[in-house]
């Protein structure tokens, strides 16, 4: 069993390679809720909702985010009538945000909701939300305090940035079944997702730090930084405001309490091996994920080097679909 923490889209990439070389049904993703809003009245969990399509054959790839070949009809129609656009939501995309949004206003969990909602899209791994508490991501600029994605799509993330704080993380509770699945897992992986306010947001619950100590599987983290400077998005910006290098020297203080290993670039070689002299196991690989084979070969070489031996996962797993495999290669970009 391996447990991914995650982000949007390069955890999104990440958990796509996963499933090629795994069972789906022995992935188990915790996932950032931080970028949580209401949009329109409805209840929208970004980062949730990239792992799920992902895991459904549903992301668009072009974009990274929302549904592949959706329509933006309803978007075209509230700008008309006034309403803000800047939240880029397609059709289909608000059809879940509907049944999320009537889910919970009929008492569900937003654990109870998601696993409704990946059981109706097909998805056979197991999506939990960090918390079912409400944690928000705020910003703060020169300009103001911003919701993340005020300040990642309103904004383009063109601000300076004070700080970053995590309003309702000290009285939320792990989401049910998130503690046991980190301390329990043969490897607890964080993906490449932005350390500060995709990671962040995670960490900041309380038990959840503990847990990641307690784990009985090695924990890795995949660095969603090369040379210096994010792979994409503002994770540099961010991490800089936070006090910390934008390198994976940064990227493994983040996690330094308990970490057992790192994997970076090729390109971060000569890093790599100084961090080696501090005492942390780091691995060079290709982590670059342009292609389904990229994501792939990248989640072998993380399970390689956490649960299997030399030479593990260099084939796709029996229990592995090759046709969903191959769909997803046609519809890369």
């Amino acid at each position: 069993m391996i447990c991914v923490l995650s982000g949007g889209t390069g955890g999104a990439k990440f958990v796509d390679g996963l499933r090629q070389v795994m069972p789906p049904e022995e992935i188990t993703i915790v996932v950032n809720t931080g970028d949580d809003l209401l949009w329109w009245g409805l209840s929208v969990s970004p980062d949730i909702d990239s792992i799920t399509y992902v895991l459904s054959g549903l992301l668009s790839r072009e974009r990274g985010w929302g549904v592949k070949g959706d329509t933006f009809l309803c978007l075209q129609a509230m700008g008309q009538l006034g309403e803000p656009t800047w939240f880029h939501t397609g059709d289909r995309d608000l059809a879940v945000h509907l049944l999320r949004s009537r889910l919970l206003a009929e008492g569900k969990t937003l654990s109870q909701a998601t696993s409704t909602i990946s059981e109706k899209l097909g998805v056979r791994a197991r999506i939990l939300p960090m918390s079912d508490s409400r944690v928000e991501t705020l910003v703060d600029t020169p300009s103001g305090e911003f919701s993340f994605e005020e300040y990642f799509v309103q904004r383009w993330y063109q601000d300076p940035v004070n700080s970053v704080r995590f309003a309702g993380a000290s009285d939320a509770e792990p989401a049910p079944g998130v503690v046991e699945a980190i301390v329990s897992a043969d490897a607890v992986i964080i993906a490449p997702s932005n350390p500060i306010t995709s990671i962040g947001p995670i960490l900041a619950v309380p038990g959840i730090r503990d847990a990641l100590l307690r784990a009985r599987g090695k924990v890795a983290s995949v660095s969603p930084i090369v040379g210096n400077a994010p792979v994409a998005g503002p994770a540099g910006i961010l991490m800089d405001a936070q006090g910390l290098p934008c390198s994976i020297a940064g990227v493994a203080r983040a996690y330094e309490d308990f970490l057992d290993l790192l994997i970076c670039d090729v390109r971060d070689a000569r890093a790599a091996e100084a961090l080696r002299g501090s005492g942390l196991r780091v691995q060079c690989s290709q982590t670059i994920m342009r292609s389904a084979a990229d994501r792939a070969e990248l989640a072998r070489t993380v399970l390689a080097h956490t649960v299997r031996g030399p030479g593990a996962g260099q084939t796709l797993s029996e229990n592995s679909s090759s046709d969903e495999t191959a769909a997803h290669d046609a519809d890369q970009p």
